[in-house]
């Protein structure tokens, strides 16, 4: 069952359930009694807390009448002591253990009629612990003290809470933490770039005594550089880019950034100098040029600005005439766009492929063909199939597209051709194919190493963020696969054909299509299901591609049994073992930390559910920092055993270390929050 209104929770609720959460329910259809099975694998703490949430969603018959009252049992054992259930209508109600419960790996709830009842048992929602075997020490104190002093002054948004460091999977978002000769973890990295922080760098980022990274890039930060953040013994990146700070960089910084010891990046700082001198004759030209600035307008303005007006507006309504005539008598004759790219004709193409010679694969609509232009450019021309039943309106989408969307990670068109009933598409070359052929071994280059790996995960993200936030309506490519991503001869990633994306077109930044497009393994589910796609369709599609990656497989397997890829990581680290998931041609020659935050990235991405998915930009973050964990010299030995460093962000592994049946329930009944 199901309701559209709001249902409330009781002020000295501490679980605050959202409404969306209670406002479905299960009941059993024709049984008085609601059973739930839950079984852990051997090897877990058989110790287990469940967390029942309930709502009436039916109104009662009368005012305050109370129609439906069942027990709650787990193992047997009552849960609500003598007095049965009675949920209010529309408001929610916490039924947990107290103590934790044993049962030696199987569990049974029990949610049972009372004979004064007229209506079944409810369940709204169930949240399942089970307890942890933590061996982890504790954070060492100072670090506690100040990063707890930076969540409160700059009011961090992230999942700070609990100790920083420990449990070793709970790790805080942005951190990392190194075991010392002590076995104590000091954090020795804080990635809060992007988290909207405002006001000056406050001295409790000095006390993080152990730090080796900070990134506190692309915030609102304001005032000077302190001078103790090159007193830290351990730092070896400070990056500070695309904030307010000003002032001069502090001599003993700069110091340490010309000789190496530490990589300083301030860019995007306007008012940063580099030592007082370089400030004083900043501040003292920054005003002789406002003084001339203002003399030269006030003086220049009044004569000029009249007559000026008049011939501008002139001249822009005669221009906007003739173009509304061109532009009409053009799409009359053509039905062609305007383009800055050079325009070729059939002949030249021939000219260009040596008559189609060589082929380089298929294309979304056609074939495509390696070739060069005159001055030896090589350029990858896609010819679109006479067979296409909507070749043309595709190919036009796709040029109008392309000619608006530039970036260094997004595979750029030399040129088109409309000759005749020859439509076509130049690109430039990618020589090292794409990232499915390297991943399956079909290319006769070098096995991408893991650092290859994170770069070009990275490079894509990038590509695939700016269609979602750079462009104008933002754009969904809805095809996203390791086979679209190309590589050049630096093994530089681009993302190719995104030119059939579609613009959003309404305020809600979604697409509904009657048609599910896309390729088997990177669909997104709740897109399949809905035929509404979004900007986490993609999400979805490029978490498979992440999982590609690490492990090297394809994302629907054959052997030994037919199964998805996500399915399949999912088994394998719920067990906690990522060697088993990492690709094996790579021979123990990866870093298991890092190995782990990208498994934790792609879980996020792939989560059932799209709103529980993060954004590109999200995705990019957590890239970069693993990536620079690797530059910084973070994880320099890697191997398959223990490391000292300690990260894992979130992830879709379950809180029960095994699997979870519900049995008599629907597909859309109550689930984990």
């Amino acid at each position: 069952m199901s309701t559209t209104s709001t249902v409330q929770n009781p002020a000295d609720d501490h679980f605050q359930v959202p409404s969306a959460i209670m406002q479905t329910a299960v009941y059993p259809a024709d049984s008085t009694k609601l059973e739930i099975s839950l079984t852990t694998e051997p090897g877990d703490v058989d110790e287990l807390y469940a967390v029942m949430y309930f709502s009436e969603l039916q109104p009662p018959p009368l005012q305050n009448a109370t129609t439906r009252r069942f027990f709650v049992y787990l193992n047997g054992a009552p849960l609500n002591d003598a007095q049965p259930l009675a949920p209010e209508y529309l408001r929610s109600h916490t039924l947990h253990n107290a103590d934790p419960a044993t049962g030696k790996g199987q569990y049974n709830i029990s949610l049972v009629e009372a004979s004064d009842s007229k209506l079944p048992p409810i369940l709204n929602a169930l949240e399942v612990f089970s307890a942890m075997r933590n061996t982890n020490t504790g954070s060492d104190s100072r670090d506690v003290g100040a990063v707890m002093a930076i969540k409160e002054l700059y009011q961090v948004k992230r999942n700070w809470a609990g100790d920083p460091c420990a449990p070793k999977a709970y790790t805080w978002d942005g951190l990392n933490c190194t075991l010392n000769s002590s076995g104590i973890p000091r954090i020795t990295a804080v990635n809060l770039s992007y988290s909207g922080l405002t006001g000056e760098l406050i001295t409790s980022f000095v006390n993080l005594s152990a730090l080796r990274i900070l990134d506190l890039s692309h915030n609102n930060l304001t005032g000077s550089i302190p001078d103790a953040l090159a007193f830290l013994p351990s730092l070896k990146l400070l990056d500070l880019t695309n904030n307010q700070l000003e002032g001069s960089v502090p001599s003993a910084l700069l110091a340490k950034s010309q000789n190496g010891s530490i990589a300083l990046r301030i860019e995007g700082n306007p008012n940063i100098c580099i030592n007082t001198t370089s400030c004083k004759a900043k501040l003292k030209s920054r005003r002789k040029r406002k003084i001339a600035v203002l003399t030269i307008i006030i003086s220049c303005i009044v004569p000029v600005i009249v007559p000026l007006l008049v011939v501008v507006t002139l001249c822009l309504v005669r221009k906007q005439q003739a173009s509304k005539r061109g532009t009409a008598e053009k799409l009359q004759n053509e039905g062609t766009l305007q383009l800055e790219n050079r325009k070729f004709t059939y002949v030249q193409l021939q000219k260009i492929t040596n008559n189609f010679e060589r082929t380089l694969g298929k294309g979304g609509f056609g074939t495509v063909y390696y070739g060069h232009l005159e001055d030896g450019t090589e350029v990858a021309v896609k010819m679109l199939s006479q067979t296409s039943s909507q070749g043309t309106k595709e190919f036009l989408a796709e040029v109008q597209h392309l000619t608006r969307v530039h970036h260094k990670n997004l595979v750029s068109m030399v040129g088109y051709c409309k000759d005749g009933d020859h439509l076509a598409l130049v690109y430039e070359y990618m020589s090292q194919g794409t990232l499915k052929d390297h991943l399956r071994g079909t290319c006769s280059a070098m096995l991408l190493s893991w650092r290859q790996r994170l770069q070009i995960a990275l490079e894509a993200a990038l590509g695939l963020e700016y269609l979602h936030t750079g462009c104008k309506p933002p754009l969904i490519h809805r095809d996203v696969k390791s086979a679209n991503i190309l590589l050049n001869e630096r093994l530089e990633a681009k993302i190719s054909d995104f030119g059939l994306s579609k613009a959003f077109l309404n305020d809600d930044h979604t697409h509904i299509s009657t048609k599910v497009v896309g390729t088997l393994g990177y669909l997104d589910p709740e897109y399949y299901i809905k035929n509404q796609l979004s900007q986490k369709s993609d999400v979805y599609s490029f978490g498979v591609v992440l999982l590609e990656l690490i492990t090297g497989q394809p994302p629907v397997l054959s052997d030994p049994e037919s199964s998805h890829l996500v399915e399949w990581v999912r088994r394998k680290l719920a067990k906690g073992n990522i060697e088993e998931v990492v690709d094996a041609r790579l021979q123990q020659e990866y870093c298991l930390n890092s190995s782990w935050k990208v498994a934790n990235i792609a879980l996020e991405c792939v989560a059932h559910s799209s709103v529980r998915r993060p954004t590109m930009t999200e995705v990019v973050l957590q890239l970069k920092e693993s990536l620079a964990l690797c530059d910084a010299g973070e994880e320099t030995q890697c191997q398959n055993t223990s490391s000292d460093i300690l990260y894992t962000g979130s992830s879709e592994i379950s809180k029960v270390g095994g699997t979870l049946r519900l049995q008599e329930a629907d597909s859309d009944g109550p689930s984990a929050r």
